[in-house]
């Protein structure tokens, strides 16, 4: 299966991004890019790539062993960047150190569990948009630059969300999802569900996992 760790934020929230973005498929960059939707939306924490069965074992115990000792976090989305001329995205809000440090306990589970996960500083973020540019590219460039090879100029979508201030939320769970291949929309499933740690001492104790697809 192909595999990553993702949080989810509450449908209130992605539909408030949802209005917020409606607007940006009118503007003229709009039409070369391939947009992602709100069934999709997710955060991504490590992408895992693909995972045979007899890795999701080792993998699901350690992924439960990295979110047992890791707190709730308070976000938001909020603004919006790109990677080069590749991808436009949302932005996120709040408490993105303890996100960080969620993201590389997941990422450093799934490596002791012998899954290579990528090779880059986490940054976190909700993909919008994507254009035609294979990976390898310039697709990390900081500046973002010009459109290149006939690819859209990100830089005035990226800036109509600079004013975005989305609510605020609590990331209380973190999901193993299944990325199915084929043509058409993005589709997913989630695998596992394990909780974070809540506020509260006796919210403290190993999270249990939830099962929806083996």
């Amino acid at each position: 299966m192909k595999l990553f760790v993702a949080i989810v934020p509450p449908q209130s929230v992605l539909r408030e991004l949802a209005a917020v973005v409606r607007p940006l498929h009118a503007l003229p960059q709009a039409s070369a890019l391939r947009w992602t939707g709100l069934p999709t939306w997710h955060l991504t924490l490590a992408f895992l790539g693909q995972v045979g069965d007899d890795d999701l074992p080792g993998l699901e115990q350690g992924l439960a062993s990295a979110v047992a000792g890791q707190p709730e976090l308070g976000l938001r989305l909020g603004g919006g960047g790109r990677f080069g001329d590749r991808a436009l995205w949302a932005g996120v809000r709040g408490d993105t150190a303890g996100l960080t440090r969620l993201a590389e306990a997941t990422a450093e589970a799934a490596e002791r569990a012998g899954i290579a996960t990528e090779d880059r500083p986490f940054t976190g973020h909700l993909t919008l948009a994507r254009s035609s540019i294979p990976r390898g590219g310039n697709d990390r460039r900081p500046d973002g630059g010009s459109g290149r090879g006939g690819t859209p100029d990100l830089a005035p979508l990226a800036d109509a969300l600079a004013g975005f201030h989305g609510e605020p939320w609590r990331a209380s769970a973190v999901e193993l999802m299944h990325s199915h291949p084929g043509p058409g929309p993005k589709h997913y499933q989630t695998v596992a569900t394990w909780a974070l740690r809540g506020r509260s001492a006796d919210t403290a104790s190993t999270p249990a996992i939830r099962k929806v697809l083996r």
